[in-house]
C-alpha cells in the first residue's frame, strides 16, 4: 500500500537573506566562488525556503528535490566534469553546502552524502567502468545513493563492524546491517563498506533490486525530518564481484570520504548560524518592548555581537581549511576541527537566537527550533563532538584516548 504524501504549503514569508560577511571576507573568493554562491543562494530561496517549514512539520521528504540538486549542480561539485561533476574546487563545494544548509540541514545532508559519500569513492576508488555506470546518473539527479557504515552496535568505533562478505566463485555474499543512514528509504545505490573474510574493510556497491537487500525507513525523529533516514538490511544479497570498489581497501578508505564530507559539514554550519542570526537581528529591530525595540537593549546586543563574531571565526576558519583542501595539505585533525568548532557555533547560536524570539522562537514562523534540531544530529553524526575532540587530543598528545 503505498503513503500519500502530504499536501504542502508554500510559505507566505518572503526569504530576504543577502549573506554575513563582516570582515568582507568576499575579499578571499574568486569571482566564480562568489557567482555559484549567488546562483545556490537564489535556488534556496526558490525550492527549499517556501516549503521547508512545512516538510519540517510533516516530517516528508520531498524527493522531486533530488532532480533539482542534479540541474543546479549540488551533487558531487567536486568531482571532474568528465563524470558528470562540476570539476570545482573544495570553496566551491563548502560554499554550495553553506548555501544549501542555510535552507536545512536535513537538505544539505541529502547532497552532502550523494557527493562526498557516494560519488566520491567511486571515483576515487572505483574502476573506469564503474565510474561511468554510476556517477553521471548521481550527478544528474537520476540515481540517489547512500552510505553504509554505521551499525546498531558500532557507530564511534566502525572498525569493530559485523556487516561481512564471502566469496562466492562468480559473486559475493553479504549479510549484515547499517543504521541511520541519510537517503537510504530512496536509494537507488549503496556504497556498503564490509568485511571480507580476512577480516579486511572494501567497499562494495550494492544496487535497489538485489534480492535480499531491503531499506526499512526510521520514523518518530525530531530532527531532520526533512530528510530521509533509514537502515540497510542484508540477508544474504548476492552482489556482483564488479561491484566491489577496487581502489582502496581498509577503514582509511570509509574515512577519506568522511574526511570530505565533514569538510562540507564545517561549511554548512555556517548557514544555519547565519540563518539563525539574521532571523534574530531582524526580529530583534521590530520587537518592541517598554517603548523600544529589544535591540536597543544590553543583553540583546551582547548576544548578537557574540553571534557575528562566532560566525566570522568560522568563516576564515573553514575558508583556511578549504585551502589547504584545495593544495592537498588538510589532514583529518584540520578538518576535525572546523566540523567540531562549527557545529557546535551553529548548535549555540541556534540556542541564543531562540530566546531572543521569545515565544515566537518556538514556532514554524521561524527557522530556531528546526535549525536546532537539526544541528543536534549534525553535532553527532559524522563523528560525535567527543570523537573529534579526541582526534585532536590524540594529535596533541600522541596518545590515543579511543583504547
Amino acid at each position: 500500500m503505498s503513503i500519500q504524501a502530504p499536501e504542502i504549503q508554500k510559505s507566505q514569508k518572503q526569504d530576504l537573506f543577502e549573506g554575513v560577511d563582516f570582515l568582507d571576507l568576499d575579499d578571499l573568493l574568486t569571482e566564480e566562488h562568489k557567482l555559484i554562491r549567488s546562483s545556490i543562494r537564489d535556488f534556496v530561496k526558490q525550492e527549499i525556503s517556501p516549503y521547508i517549514e512545512d516538510w519540517a512539520q510533516k516530517a516528508h521528504f520531498p524527493y522531486e528535490i533530488v532532480k533539482k540538486f542534479g540541474d543546479v549542480g549540488a551533487f558531487g561539485p567536486q568531482i571532474p566534469a568528465e563524470y558528470g561533476g562540476g570539476g570545482l574546487d573544495y570553496i566551491s563545494y563548502g560554499l554550495i553546502m553553506q548555501e544549501i544548509e542555510r535552507g536545512d540541514s536535513g537538505m544539505r545532508s541529502t547532497a552532502s552524502v550523494q557527493g562526498s559519500l557516494v560519488m566520491y569513492p567511486i571515483y576515487k576508488f572505483g574502476s573506469e567502468e564503474q565510474r561511468q555506470k554510476y556517477l553521471p546518473k548521481l550527478a544528474s539527479g537520476e540515481y540517489l545513493g547512500c552510505f553504509g557504515l554505521t551499525e546498531p552496535d558500532h557507530g564511534s568505533n566502525p572498525s569493530g563492524m559485523t556487516t561481512n562478505f564471502k566469496d562466492m566463485g562468480d559473486h559475493y555474499l553479504l549479510n549484515g546491517a547499517k543504521m541511520w543512514i541519510s537517503n537510504s528509504p530512496k536509494a537507488d545505490i549503496a556504497v556498503v563498506w564490509a568485511k571480507n573474510e580476512e577480516g579486511r574493510i572494501h567497499g562494495l556497491i550494492v544496487e535497489r533490486g538485489m534480492e535480499g537487500f531491503s531499506t526499512p525507513e526510521t520514523h518518530g525523529k525530531w530532527s531532520l525530518r526533512a530528510s530521509c533516514t533509514g537502515e540497510l538490511v542484508f540477508d544474504n544479497v548476492k552482489v556482483p564481484k564488479e561491484n566491489l570498489l577496487p581502489g582502496k581497501n581498509g577503514l582509511g578508505a570509509p574515512m577519506m570520504c568522511l574526511d570530505s564530507a565533514r569538510f562540507g559539514i564545517a561549511w554548512g554550519a555556517i548557514g544555519a548560524a547565519m540563518d539563525c542570526y539574521e532571523s534574530a537581528r531582524r526580529y530583534a529591530a521590530e520587537r518592541i518592548q517598554f517603548d523600544k525595540p529589544i535591540a536597543g537593549f544590553q543583553l540583546t546586543q551582547k548576544k548578537l555581537a557574540e553571534m557575528l563574531t562566532e560566525i566570522t571565526k568560522a568563516q576564515l576558519l573553514a575558508w583556511k581549511v578549504g585551502k589547504m583542501m584545495n593544495d592537498g595539505t588538510a589532514r583529518t585533525v584540520h578538518i576535525s576541527m572546523a566540523k567540531r568548532n562549527n557545529v557546535e557555533m551553529a548548535l549555540n547560536i541556534a540556542r541564543e537566537a531562540r530566546q531572543i524570539h521569545g515565544g515566537m522562537g518556538i514556532t514554524g514562523e521561524y527557522p530556531l527550533m528546526r535549525h536546532m534540531m537539526n544541528l543536534e544530529s549534525v553535532l553527532t553524526y559524522e563523528g560525535t563532538h567527543d570523537i573529534h575532540l579526541l582526534i585532536l587530543g590524540h594529535e596533541i598528545t600522541g596518545i590515543p584516548a579511543f583504547k
